[in-house]
């Protein structure tokens, strides 16, 4: 960016008083070691009270509408250089005299050009040289979730464990819940109370010290039996006072829903009209009951109202969040899901607060789509989807044409692909990829703009990024578009649940073996294994504890479109676009970044040879960083594809470029086993701890997997299917290119893996159906 148009947009976009709480915080450091108020002070403070106002300062420029107008000196804007900045704080060797000059000028309240140039000149101040093996302050954290399995099975046994992780933290006793979710209902507290006391009447009430017809032992059928009718009752008196959504109770335990992928059940539900079909899409506020008032706790109706929840967000792609309730005995919560957990009300005890259960009944039949978490920025007129943005100053409407893909987690990015155009360019085809994202993380739309000027091939190319904002042009975030600011450190249960940490999957400590990069990583064979063991540990990654979690909305839109790589119409065209794919990979190392997510579902096929889409391509820069990146971004979680992370990924290495050279490797692998000719899948039950078991576990399965080839060959003989057995010979000698790479970090890598494959695509045994 010119000077000129820097001093321009600095002047238009003043600081004004932003920066008022900065300078009351230095005043009182200041007034407590008895130091006058001057720039001078700051050479009297230490480090830990640089710190403190270094802290204070960084997020509220990040903050600024600035921040994202002025450029950055390397990539983006000038607010994901203040994120790294801040990112970098906690790092043992950070030198915090290259901020004092920023903090001077801050504090004699200097002109605003001159406080800008000190933060530029801040962030390019020099840095301590990158460690070749992570340290536990460097490396993203990794955690999984459900939509981080492949080729799994859905059983129960198998996967409740991880849904266990998948729910995230589930707070209670959240005060103003109430008021947060149902204050909005037009009417709701009057008609409440007027209809709560036609139930006291009469001879034969409804309610009298409880509900009359409630079943003394609570069982399930029988509570069922009388919620439908009070909701039926409800409902009737409820037309009276105002015109409202005709919906209705599900009551069917017993019959499994449809849209899951396995038979999944549902005690009750509010469902969008009374005669809905038995299906999840259908689904808008999910309910579990237990007959014992003890199952009100998280390995009881928490858990279970949560499996629901999963299900939910899996069949309506427009959900932001989902609104549930538990009902154990006579106790009541009303539940909120969202991207980083569940939250819920108190409990209250509906034969005692009659009043409480008719508002919050009359609460679900009332409440509009978009207060039961239906994403506003996806508008539906005529049976069409779309949602408007503005690209390149001009507003434009894109079209969806259907979902592509959906992630099935509860707590995560949840990501969301839906195929689209141009309104009035049909032959336009785009995707758009909605997600949540940790603030902390650089954003991938800006990553994939740097990406596609740089002219990197065969990677999906830039149209257009957003950070969503709703109705009120207020950015969607977790913590105030959907949870509106609730407190969940005033929950009943927040210290037990700060104590209650995920199991530690995928950060042992880290070998003295690979301290050079001139030593073999250990995904090469014959590297030790680490002990089986591990012993529970709190996260890597330094996080500020009165600082709340938060995920933003974002979107990301491409103009190529794929089909995941196992697609292919014939094993040649795979291993072809399995060779573009390591292309991309080189192109994009080449443009200063790295991968660090090759999957099956990141690497795409395009056989369409009307669409102007590439043929291969890389997608999904989620985790993607810059290859001279010092430290981790501080974001609380990482969702990896386990099945295809490289040996030496799991144990803990530093990602390297030769890791996700070893996951192409997997990939192919991977398909050979579980998919036939036309694409279709299945779960093999021996490779299902591929997902489930812990990182330790699946790094000694691959290294016990490869590290012979006599074991390998028959391994392969035995699991890949009738239709990749051809492969075999292929497979094993990819196999002695990526692991016998004597090299270490060797570019060369991708041309030895690159010959392998266009010498298979030449083998007239391939061709054969």
């Amino acid at each position: 960016m010119a000077d000129q148009d820097r001093s321009e947009i600095i002047r238009n976009n003043p600081i004004g008083s932003s920066l008022k709480a900065f300078l009351t915080l230095f005043n009182s450091l200041c007034e407590s070691k008895d130091i006058p108020y001057s720039g001078e002070a700051l050479d009297q403070l230490n480090n830990e009270d640089i710190q403190d106002l270094i802290s204070e300062l960084l997020p509220t420029l990040q903050n600024l509408p600035i921040a994202r107008l002025l450029s950055s000196r390397t990539r983006g804007t000038l607010r994901s250089d203040l994120l790294r900045l801040e990112a970098s704080l906690d790092s043992g060797d950070f030198d915090f005299d290259r901020v004092k000059p920023l903090l001077g000028a801050v504090v004699a309240e200097k002109h605003d050009e001159e406080i800008w140039d000190q933060v530029y000149r801040a962030l390019t101040e020099s840095t301590p040289p990158p460690r070749i093996i992570a340290s536990r302050l460097q490396q993203t954290p990794s955690s999984r979730n459900l939509g981080s399995l492949v080729n799994s099975s859905e059983r129960r046994v198998d996967t409740d464990p991880i849904v266990k992780e998948d729910l995230g933290p589930m707070y209670v006793d959240i005060p103003q819940f109430y008021e947060v979710f149902f204050s909005g209902i037009t009417e709701l507290e009057s008609a409440s109370q007027t209809i709560f006391e036609k139930c006291c009447e009469g001879s034969e009430p409804f309610f009298r010290k409880g509900w009359t017809g409630w079943p003394r032992d609570a069982q399930e059928p029988d509570v069922l039996s009388w919620l439908q009718k009070i909701v039926e009752q409800l409902t009737q008196w409820s037309q009276n006072y105002r015109r409202t959504p005709a919906r209705g109770l599900l009551a069917e335990p017993n019959k499994p829903l449809g849209g899951s992928t396995a038979k999944r059940k549902l005690d009750v539900g509010i469902v969008t009209h009374p005669e809905a079909l038995a299906h999840w899409s259908q689904i808008l506020i999910p309910g579990e009951l237990k007959s014992n008032p003890d199952d009100d706790q998280k390995d009881g109706a928490w858990f279970d109202i949560g499996r629901y929840v999963r299900e939910v967000f899996a069949a309506q792609d427009t959900r932001r969040f989902v609104l549930a309730f538990t009902l154990c005995g006579p106790l009541m919560r009303v539940w909120e899901f969202d991207r980083l957990g569940g939250i819920a009300s108190t409990r209250f005890d509906i034969n005692k607060d009659g009043l409480r259960f008719v508002s919050t009944i009359l609460g679900f039949l009332w409440i509009e789509e978009r207060e039961l978490g239906f994403d506003p920025t996806i508008i539906t007129t005529n049976n069409k989807q779309y949602i408007d943005i503005t690209r390149d100053g001009m507003q434009e409407r894109i079209v969806i044409d259907g979902v592509v893909g959906r992630v099935r987690c509860i707590a995560g990015r949840a990501t969301t692909c839906w195929k689209a155009h141009p309104e009035g360019k049909p032959s336009v085809t785009l995707v758009i990829k909605d997600s949540w994202q940790y603030p902390e993380r650089q954003e991938e739309g800006e990553l994939l703009l740097e990406v596609t000027r740089k002219g990197v091939s065969n990677v999906a190319r830039y149209y257009h990024h957003e950070t969503v904002h709703l109705l009120n042009g207020e950015v969607d975030n977790i913590q105030h578009g959907i949870r509106k600011g609730l407190d969940i450190t005033k929950a009943s249960n927040y210290r037990s649940q700060q104590l209650d940490l995920p199991r530690d999957l995928g950060t042992p400590s880290i070998s003295q073996n690979g301290v050079t990069g001139q030593k073999r990583s250990s995904s090469q064979t014959g590297a030790p294994l680490p002990p089986s063991k591990r012993s529970r540990s709190e996260s890597p990654i330094k996080v500020d504890p009165s600082t709340l979690p938060n995920r933003i909305h974002r979107r990301v839109i491409v103009c190529d479109y794929g089909q995941p790589i196992y697609k292919a119409s014939s094993r040649v065209t795979l291993l072809r676009a399995l060779e573009g794919c390591i292309d991309g990979h080189e192109s994009l190392c080449k443009a200063g970044i790295l991968h660090r997510d090759i999957s099956t579902n990141n690497l795409m096929i395009n056989e369409d040879n009307n669409d102007p889409s590439r043929s291969s391509f890389l997608i999904d820069l989620d985790l993607a960083i810059p290859i001279d990146r010092r430290n981790a971004s501080g974001a609380r979680g990482r969702t990896g594809t386990r099945a295809f992370m490289a040996i030496g990924a799991l144990l803990g290495e530093l990602h390297t470029f030769t890791h996700d050279l070893e996951s192409f490797f997997w990939v192919l692998f991977w398909i050979c086993i579980h998919y036939d000719r036309s694409g279709r899948s299945k779960s093999v039950g021996e490779f299902n701890n591929w997902n489930l078991g812990s990182m330790d576990e699946l790094a000694k399965l691959k290294l016990g997997t490869v590290t012979r080839e006599e074991l390998f060959i028959r391994t392969v003989t035995h699991y890949f299917t009738p239709y990749y057995q051809p492969l075999i010979p292929w497979v094993n000698r990819l196999r002695r290119v990526v692991f016998d790479n004597r090299q270490g970090e060797d570019e060369a890598l991708y041309s030895r893996m690159r010959d392998v494959l266009r010498e298979a695509q030449e083998d007239p045994n391939l061709a054969h159906t």
